[in-house]
């Protein structure tokens, strides 16, 4: 009896050591809902991930903007600042200013070949490469860069995207107001007439030539030294580029006239844009639509700034009187604006709907374009 009591504690324990041990081998049962806590060697986590294994790009900045422009330090720099930190480092940006990487007008080949990633081009610059776009240089009057960036956004959704398919568009504008910058005080069309006036091209050439004066094209850098030496006798330009370049020392003039501007962008290489991962496309596609509403670089309260500082260095800005500036105005319209129209048109181009379709932008953001034919 003793024996087989001693046999049935002997068979229940080693059932219990079996039960413990298989026990053991089992997994903690996961709490409804929540996923069983990784093991060492699994995938970790998505804010865990390294930088470098979700993917990183490194981006190559060029522009023809000088160093100490405001645009390079209130508008690129910032930027490329941003970009870096919304991508938590996983963008990475490195800058070539002023002609690191080749002349003004080459600037648009330059990111279209691939010797930058990212750039800013003007496209007045390459006579006839794109001349629909050319309607972004008008005789308008736009008081900011971030204005003219939502006037060329909307135009490029609605037509100018054609013109641009060997890159890949993140923003495009008009520039803003340029003015008329002299070394003698000028008040009226016969004051105009004979001056030789430094051109940013485009359509500014034509303005220039419609007023009776003789239109020069030479680089920005050497229009200081051709303007103390009587080489030329003004330039027409914006605000910014007149102060960065310290023209005001050399001439202290400016008509207040509606001249427009050039046509300008930032584009992206196509071959970095398509090597660029798909959250990181995202980023660069926020920050770079509107830059200078994201850094208040060169809007309208920061051009004010710069007229202000010019208008303290000595300039005298003369505001042409209603009469004057309308036959300014006419010689526009009909010199410059119908003729544009006509060009296009004889050269298969929509150059009527799109002259409208730009009306149609000026007018949402309350733009005022004195030289539209008052006929059309």
């Amino acid at each position: 009896m003793k024996r087989d009591i001693a046999k049935l504690f002997a068979v229940v324990g080693l059932t219990l050591l079996l039960v413990l041990a298989l026990g053991g081998c089992a997994s903690d049962p996961a709490t409804p809902g929540e996923a069983p806590a990784p093991t060492p060697g699994e995938t970790p986590a998505p804010d865990e991930v390294p930088a470098e294994d979700l993917g990183t790009i490194d981006i190559r900045f060029s522009t023809w903007h000088v160093p100490a422009s405001a645009e390079c330090v209130n508008v690129w720099d910032p930027m490329l600042a941003e970009l870096e930190a919304r991508s938590n480092g996983r963008i990475k940006t490195t800058t070539y200013y002023g002609g690191a990487l080749g002349a003004g007008p080459e600037h648009f080949e330059i990111v279209a070949d691939g010797l930058s990633d990212m750039g800013y081009f003007t496209a007045t610059w390459t006579p006839g490469q794109f001349p629909l776009s050319d309607v972004l240089s008008m005789p308008v009057f736009v008081g900011g860069k971030d204005v003219a960036v939502d006037i060329g956004n909307a135009m490029y959704e609605r037509i100018l995207h054609q013109e641009f398919q060997d890159v890949k568009m993140l923003n495009m504008n008009g520039c803003i107001q340029s003015y008329f910058w002299t070394t003698k005080p000028v008040r009226t069309l016969e004051d105009v007439r004979g001056l030789r006036m430094r051109s940013p091209g485009g359509l500014q050439t034509y303005m220039i030539e419609a007023l009776g004066a003789e239109p020069v094209f030479m680089p920005l850098g050497d229009v200081y030294l051709s303007m103390e030496t009587g080489v030329i006798d003004g330039i027409v330009t914006c605000p910014q580029l007149y102060y960065a370049f310290k023209l005001y020392e050399v001439a202290d003039h400016a008509v207040v006239a509606s001249f427009g501007c050039v046509t300008e962008g930032v584009a992206m290489n196509l071959d970095a844009w398509e090597r660029t991962p798909d959250d990181l496309k995202i980023i660069i596609e926020e920050v770079t639509q509107n830059p200078f509403r994201l850094t208040g670089g060169l809007n309208v309260d920061a051009i004010d700034e710069i007229m202000n500082s010019l208008a303290d260095a000595g300039v005298e800005f003369y505001e042409l009187p209603e009469a004057e500036a309308d036959r300014w105005n006419t010689l526009f319209a009909e010199e410059v604006v119908i003729k544009w129209v006509e060009q296009m048109e004889a050269n298969g181009l929509p150059g009527r709907d799109t002259l409208m379709m730009y009306k149609e932008e000026l007018d949402k953001h309350g733009v005022p374009f004195p030289a539209y034919p008052s006929d059309w």
